[in-house]
């Protein structure tokens, strides 16, 4: 990492040394963390090193490491955890789809039975009344 984050990231949570020092994981391009506010234990970001606005524009290799990451941290969180059965990912790309921070991440949320009582619809209910159909 650089020494010195250019001026127009310097306000950027994830950029830098603060996401280094929460880091749980790093592999090539893409580190992961903690989420800050976890929907469920276990809630984890995966996030490339380079700052970048969303998934869409992250590179080839940043969407590949950002991948098998993924699938890491769901071993690693099957292997610990026997109550996670399942899991949701998701990417919020851009401020109307509800992305706040304005640095490409991706959510792996572990989920489990309970954790909500009608999880059918699944990521449909970021929108009011389209969960179930």
């Amino acid at each position: 990492m650089p020494s010195e984050i250019a001026p127009a990231v310097q306000s950027c949570p994830f950029c830098g040394e603060i996401a280094l020092h929460w880091a749980t994981a790093m592999l090539g391009s893409v580190l992961a963390l903690p989420d800050k506010y976890p929907v469920t234990p276990g809630h984890v970001l995966v996030i490339p090193l380079r700052h970048t606005s969303d998934y869409f524009a992250m590179t080839k290799e940043e969407r590949s490491a950002a991948n098998e990451m993924i699938f890491r941290l769901r071993n690693q969180i099957l292997e610990s955890d026997q109550t996670v059965m399942g899991f949701n990912i998701g990417m919020n790309c851009g401020e109307t789809a509800g992305q706040t921070i304005q640095h490409a991440h991706i959510h792996l949320i572990p989920r489990r039975w309970g954790d909500t009582p009608n999880p059918a619809g699944g990521v449909r209910g970021v929108l009011p009344g389209k969960m179930s159909y």
